[in-house]
């Protein structure tokens, strides 16, 4: 049951964005707080005492990934109102035609190891610097096609795309 009237569909037109998708339920603790924000509005005090700091980590995941709706909630008892965090689709419609080539790409990089992960997402991390790049520059100075590099920058919590460009992702504080 949704806690909201509206229906959101997410629709993935680029091979790229189901690396997101594959990867926000990729844990028990991903689906299960997933299933969670799909059902009720949470603050990140009710995911942190259901899911512990690790849950709160995925929530910040979901936020950069846009699998999440927020919306401010007074709470009884406190000055400040409290972000909360709902899921923002209902739905996904995939409608995408790619060489297999491109999907088999994808689909490795939703599936790598952790630890081979890590490595690329560093070397990504340290070309954009403080400031972030272009993404062709990056991508030049990589050796990487650039679905590869979309697939590895979708999967990141630390990278995000920005128009045109790759920066390092900072969590938006609250108001």
């Amino acid at each position: 049951m949704m806690a909201t009237g509206v229906h959101r569909i997410k629709v993935v037109n680029e091979i790229s964005d189901l690396v997101p998708v594959l990867r926000a339920v990729d844990t028990p603790l991903k689906l299960k707080l997933l299933q969670r924000l799909s059902e009720t509005w949470l603050t990140p005090d009710d995911v942190q005492q259901e899911f512990g700091k690790e849950g709160l980590k995925v929530l910040s995941l979901f936020e950069k990934l846009k699998l999440v709706d927020t919306r401010w909630v007074a709470r009884e008892g406190r000055k400040t109102p409290d972000k909360s965090y709902h899921t923002y689709y209902g739905t996904i419609n995939i409608n995408t035609t790619a060489p297999l080539a491109e999907v088999s790409e994808i689909l490795a990089i939703a599936s790598m190891d952790d630890r081979e992960y890590a490595k690329l997402e560093q070397k990504i991390f340290d070309a954009v610097g403080e400031t972030g790049r272009f993404f062709s520059d990056v991508a030049e100075q990589l050796g990487m096609s650039s679905t590869r590099l979309k697939g590895l920058v979708k999967r990141s919590d630390k990278l995000e795309y920005r128009g045109h460009r790759i920066e390092r992702f900072h969590a938006r504080a609250g108001p």
